[in-house]
């Protein structure tokens, strides 16, 4: 959207069309004319040429807006662009050029020369055939002349010196805009076509198998590029070729062409380059190509939310409508029914006081509530085609979380009632917005090797969940005070096939270890997320709303999270009621929550007070 704005801004009486003429010197080098598509008065003054093809009329108004200094207006008035007019030209004086007699009128001649000689002529029999002879003898070499005329057109020099019109601006009301996203070479770079009739005069012309590529039609407009990245690097040091020269030959892509032969004057390719992609992709980006677009750009980090505020409130409002104007077929949005797509964009967010501005996805929810509203036959979409909506809407990793949920609850894997040693009901993120339970056990065992104990965690656990359970050793070590050191800890995370990765599982894992080493039984109704430092302090971590979400569905009472991400839960007043959120700052709070009572949980916790001062 960012870029087409801009193609909208920038001025249309720049564009410029771009023909290309044989070269009769070397032909595989073709001559390439560039004009402005739509001229001022001073451009066909200084090349008179092109007076002759514009009416009077036209010439005035040019004139006129010219002087007024309202060049902008001259597309509406001449309409044709000047590129365009050039061919067409070139294509009437071929037409009259080419001009034959109709073969049905020359059949009908010799017909009557035919009939005269044979029944009226007064001549010699022999003389008579002769004639016959003759005229058949002409007649045939006439159709053969017309069945072969594709043939006689492809040699004649008049075709081979038309030239070809491979960027047309003509009817453009803004400057271009093209989206080169997925292109391959010759899309992105221009073209040489194939010609397998390469010899005895029957091949086409080189300069008409020149095709523009996106860097050439994109001239004094935008290029836009999603997933630059995906691009390889010999395309991307062409495309910084273009960029930095605003000029660019086109020859063949590929080496097995004949096209690869063949290769223009330089083009003009000076555009604006706009591109996109993700975080991790910015190093498949060519050095060089992020060097000239810092040199001459901007690299831009895109926010994905905004602020929570009566402005932004009436943006949203806005993208409602606006997504409705443009599906086509949906109705439009009763007030209760917008109001409730602002709570969900508050939801996605997933931080405190913001809105979501992945709007892909909230579009999504509009056309899912449209849909079920126009299945009814309503005249506008409710408040419950919106709830209704939001069930359907879901993304597969949230419909996957609750199937999963549904199977650890029927065998019994995820415990809400009762205590247990070593076992914790952690919280997790499947996708970006869907939450999961995620059952840890912890066992302490003597150690297998007489050197020192370890520590060993089972699960498919990713790089960054393998140290945060090793950070939590540290924290085992400094807050229980007993000598680990010949003792094997054992973690499991249970039944995590599709893998864990991140170290907001890192207070779950500390308490199943401190429960498993002091034998104090964890509360099971008590789910619990966050990070955890090796001094024991809680630290903030991400899609809490989407964990505590996950709590609820499956019928934990109360859920640990980081006080600083407290603000960051967004809940619907119903499920709000349905889990109590308490808010850690340290290690020492979650055991004072999490623990069953008992005089060992005293003790361990007067001891840990200590270095919690």
């Amino acid at each position: 959207m960012l870029a087409q704005a801009m193609a909208e801004i920038m001025p249309v009486e720049q564009l410029q069309d771009v023909l290309i003429y044989p070269n009769r010197n070397n032909e595989n080098q073709p001559l390439v004319n560039v004009v402005k598509t739509y001229p001022d008065y001073k451009y066909l003054m200084k090349h008179p040429q092109y007076n002759k093809l514009y009416s009077a009329q036209e010439i005035l108004y040019v004139k006129k807006y010219t002087e007024e200094k309202k060049q902008e207006k001259i597309p509406e008035a001449v309409k044709i662009g000047l590129g365009r007019r050039i061919v067409n030209i070139k294509k009437m004086m071929i037409k009259e050029e080419g001009r034959r007699i109709p073969t049905g009128l020359l059949l009908l001649v010799l017909g009557i020369i035919l009939v005269g000689v044979i029944f009226l002529a007064e001549i010699a029999e022999n003389i008579k055939w002769m004639i016959v002879a003759a005229v058949l003898g002409l007649g045939f070499l006439f159709i053969l002349s017309n069945a072969t005329a594709g043939l006689n057109r492809r040699l004649m020099p008049t075709e081979s010196t038309n030239p070809k019109l491979i960027v047309d601006n003509t009817r453009k009301k803004n400057a271009p805009f093209i989206d080169a996203t997925g292109s391959k070479a010759g899309a992105l770079l221009g073209d040489v076509r194939h010609d397998p009739l390469q010899s005895g005069g029957l091949g086409t012309p080189a300069h008409l198998r020149v095709e523009a590529g996106a860097v050439q039609r994109a001239n004094q407009g935008v290029l836009f590029i999603d997933e630059i990245a995906s691009l390889r690097l010999n395309w991307q040091q062409e495309l910084l070729t273009a960029m930095q020269e605003k000029k660019y030959s086109i020859t063949g892509q590929s080496e097995m062409s004949s096209g690869a032969l063949v290769k223009t004057q330089p083009v003009p390719t000076d555009f604006v380059l706009v591109a996109a992609g993700n975080l991790p992709d910015m190093q498949k980006i060519h050095p060089a190509l992020r060097s000239r677009i810092r040199g001459g750009g901007y690299e831009i980090f895109v926010e994905d939310s905004i602020d929570d505020n009566p402005e932004n409130e009436n943006k949203l409002v806005q993208f409602v409508a606006q997504e409705v104007k443009k599906d086509g077929k949906i109705p439009h949005f009763e007030r209760e029914a917008v109001v409730e797509i602002i709570e969900e964009a508050r939801r996605m967010a997933g931080r405190k006081r913001k809105f979501t501005l992945n709007l892909r996805e909230l579009g999504g929810l509009v056309r899912a509530a449209g849909d079920i509203a126009k299945g009814k036959k309503r005249k506008y979409v409710k408040l419950s085609d919106v709830i209704e909506a939001k069930k359907v809407f879901n993304p597969i990793e949230s419909q996957l979380g609750k199937k999963i949920i549904e199977r650890k609850r029927e065998y019994q894997t995820v415990e809400i009632t009762g205590s247990h040693v070593g076992r914790v009901n952690g919280l997790a993120v499947i996708g970006e917005t869907s939450g999961l339970v995620l059952p840890i056990v912890a066992e302490v065992t003597p150690a297998a090797s007489k050197e020192e104990g370890k520590v060993i965690a089972t699960g498919k656990l990713g790089q960054i969940a393998k140290e945060a359970v090793d950070n939590v050793s540290a924290v085992v070590k400094k807050t229980i005070g007993t000598d680990i050191s010949q003792k094997d800890i054992h973690i499991q995370f249970l039944q995590t096939y599709e893998g864990l990765e991140g170290d907001s599982a890192s207070i779950s894992v500390a308490i199943a270890v401190l429960s498993a080493m002091a034998d104090i039984p964890v509360k099971q109704e008590i789910g619990m997320t966050g990070s955890l430092d090796v001094r024991g302090e809680v630290l903030p971590i991400g899609g809490v709303t989407a964990k505590v979400e996950a709590a609820i569905e499956t019928g934990l009472k109360k859920v640990i999270v980081p006080k600083s991400n407290a603000d960051d839960i967004y809940l619907s007043n119903d499920k709000k009621k349905k889990i109590k959120i308490i808010k850690v700052e340290n290690i020492v709070q979650v055991l004072e929550n999490a623990l069953k009572d008992s005089e060992k949980k005293r003790k361990l916790l007067s001891k840990m007070r200590k270095e919690f001062k």
